[in-house]
C-alpha cells in the first residue's frame, strides 16, 4: 500500500496552452437543491481563478467539429509534481465559481494532490450557445458531459507532462456530490482506464420517474411531532389557497407564483432543505412549539421560510416560477432552466406526494411535473428513465472501485446505491443532522464549513469513521495504480 506523504504546501504554477474567451447556487434550482456547492466569501474557496479549455460540442458526431469554451479551476498548493495524484472534482448542475474549501482540501494535503474542477457544459460561463432554446439544449446531457470530463482529463495530463518534461501519467481520482456524485460513479463505469477510483457522495445514480420515497424520508427524518405539524400546515395552506390565494402567497413572499403547483412545490422544498442539509431543528423546533402553544402554524412556517429558506439560504422564489424557467437568456441564473431540462429528458426524480401519509400537497403529482416539462420546453420532451438506467445500471451499476456515501437524513439516498459489494463499498452516515454530502461538507451544510468540519455533526465519530474508510480506499486504489505502472486499473 502506498505511504501517505507528509502534509506540506507546494506552490506550483502550471501554464497550460489554451484559448481564452470572454462570455457573456444562486446555485439553487428545483428539484430540491440537489447541490449546495458553496456560499459567499472568498474564504470558502481554494481558488476562484478561471482557466479555459477548448471543448468539443458533440462527442458523438464524426462530422460536427464545433467547439466551445469550458471553464475550469486548478489548485496546486499541495501538489507533489513527481508522483502526486490528481483529484478531479466534478462541478454539477450549477454555475461553478471556484473550488470550494471542503474536506477535499484535507485529502489533497494528505495525498499531495492537485485538485482540478471543470464546469459542467452549459452551466455558468461554459455555455456553447448565446441562447438556451430547447433546440440549443440538445447537447446538454450526462453522456456528453462524461465525455467532456474524459477529454479534459487527457488534455490536462498531456499539458502537465509537457510542463514537467515527463511521460508517466499521474494517478487520477474522481470526486462528486449528488448529481456530480452520480457523474463520478458513471465516469468510473464508462472510463475505468482514466481513473483509479471514484467517490460518489450522495450519488443519485438511479433515475426515478415517480419518487414518493423522497417525501417519505422527510417524514421519517422529521419524527412524529414535526411530521404531524408539517402535514397540518400543508392542509391549512391548501384551505387558504382555495379562499384567498393571493393573501397566503403574499404571506410567504411568493405572489409571483401564479401556478398553484409552483407555489406548493416551493413550500415543500422549503421544508426539505432543513433535513437535506442537516438543520432539522431550524424547522422543527419553532413549528412544533407553535403547534403545542396553539399558535398559527401557517404564520410560523412562513416565518421559517422567509428567515431561513429565503434569508439564510438566499433562495430566489423565481426559481419556482415557470415563467422564469421559460427564459432562454444565457446568464448565471440559467441553472434553473438547464437542470429542469436534464430532469425532463433524462432522470426525472419527480418528487410526487405519496398516496398516503404525505407531507407535501397531493397536487404536487406526476401531472404537475409533466405539465411543467411541456410548458417550459414544448411538446415531445419526456424523461426516458428506463433508457438512463439501462445505460448506467441504476443502483445495479457494474463499475468497480467506487465508494458510495449517504447521509441517513438525506431524502436523496433512496436514489443512491446503499448496499455494499467488494468492488463498490457503500456507507450510510448515521447521525441526526447528517444530510446531503456530509462526508465532504461536514455538518450542518449551511453555511459551508471550511474543510468540512465534522465537529458540527451530532455524531462526529460516524462521519470520521466513513472518512477514514474513504482515505483507506483512496490509498489502496492509488497504490494499485502505481504498482501497475499506469494511472488506472
Amino acid at each position: 500500500m502506498r505511504r501517505l506523504p507528509m502534509t506540506k504546501s507546494f506552490s506550483f504554477t502550471l501554464l497550460l496552452t489554451t484559448t481564452f474567451w470572454t462570455l457573456s447556487y444562486g446555485f439553487v434550482r428545483p428539484p430540491t437543491l440537489l447541490q449546495l456547492q458553496s456560499l459567499s466569501g472568498n474564504g470558502n474557496y481554494l481558488t476562484k481563478e478561471e482557466l479555459w479549455f477548448d471543448q468539443t460540442l458533440d462527442h458523438f458526431s464524426p462530422y460536427d467539429h464545433r467547439r466551445f469554451p469550458q471553464r475550469y479551476y486548478e489548485f496546486l498548493d499541495y501538489f507533489r509534481p513527481s508522483d502526486g495524484p490528481i483529484f478531479l472534482k466534478i462541478c454539477g448542475e450549477s454555475a461553478c465559481p471556484g473550488i470550494s474549501n471542503d474536506y477535499l482540501s484535507v485529502l489533497a494535503k494528505k495525498f499531495g494532490a492537485a485538485v482540478v474542477s471543470p464546469e459542467h457544459r452549459y452551466y455558468g460561463k461554459s455555455s456553447p450557445f448565446k441562447s438556451h432554446t430547447t433546440e440549443n439544449l440538445k447537447y446538454l446531457s450526462s453522456k456528453q458531459a462524461l465525455f467532456d470530463l474524459a477529454v479534459f482529463r487527457q488534455f490536462y495530463q498531456e499539458s502537465l507532462n509537457v510542463k514537467l518534461n515527463k511521460t508517466k501519467e499521474n494517478p487520477w481520482f474522481i470526486f462528486g456530490v449528488s448529481y456530480s456524485g452520480a457523474m463520478s460513479a458513471w465516469f468510473r463505469l464508462k472510463f475505468p482506464h482514466l481513473t483509479c477510483g471514484s467517490l460518489a457522495s450522495s450519488a443519485v445514480v438511479q433515475a426515478v420517474y415517480n419518487f414518493p420515497e423522497f417525501d417519505q424520508q422527510i417524514g421519517e427524518s422529521a419524527g412524529p411531532e414535526c411530521k404531524a405539524a408539517l402535514q397540518e400546515t400543508t392542509r391549512l395552506v391548501e384551505g387558504r389557497l382555495a379562499t384567498n390565494g393571493k393573501a397566503v402567497k403574499a404571506l410567504f413572499g411568493a405572489t409571483q407564483l401564479d401556478i398553484e403547483g409552483d407555489f406548493l412545490y416551493f413550500l415543500a422544498d422549503a421544508a426539505v432543505i432543513a433535513f437535506q442539509y442537516g438543520n432539522p431543528d431550524k424547522l422543527c423546533s419553532p413549528l412544533v412549539q407553535a403547534k403545542n402553544n396553539g399558535e398559527d402554524l401557517v404564520d410560523a412556517y412562513a416565518k421559517y421560510v422567509k428567515e431561513y429558506y429565503l434569508g439564510s439560504f438566499g433562495v430566489d422564489v423565481e426559481t419556482y416560477n415557470q415563467k422564469h424557467l421559460k427564459n432562454t437568456a444565457v446568464s448565471e441564473a440559467s441553472s434553473d432552466r438547464l437542470w429542469w431540462f436534464q430532469v425532463c429528458t433524462e432522470v426525472a426524480y419527480f418528487q410526487v406526494a405519496p398516496a398516503n401519509d404525505s407531507i407535501r400537497s397531493s397536487k404536487v403529482d406526476t401531472r404537475y411535473h409533466l405539465d411543467l416539462c411541456k410548458n417550459v420546453f414544448g411538446e415531445g420532451v419526456y424523461p426516458d428513465v428506463v433508457a438512463t438506467n439501462i445505460y448506467y445500471g441504476g443502483t445495479k451499476i457494474a463499475g468497480s472501485k467506487i465508494v458510495f456515501t449517504n447521509g441517513s437524513q438525506d431524502p436523496w439516498r433512496h436514489a443512491s446505491k446503499q448496499t455494499s459489494s467488494p468492488d463498490m463499498p457503500s456507507y450510510i452516515i448515521n447521525c441526526h443532522n447528517c444530510g446531503h454530502g456530509t462526508d465532504l461538507r461536514g455538518c450542518p451544510q449551511s453555511p459551508l464549513t471550511l474543510e468540512g468540519n465534522s465537529q458540527n455533526c451530532s455524531n462526529p465519530d460516524a462521519v470520521n469513521k466513513v472518512r477514514q474508510q474513504l482515505v483507506e480506499h483512496i490509498d489502496l486504489w492509488l497504490s494499485e495504480c502505481e504498482e501497475s505502472g499506469r494511472s488506472y486499473m
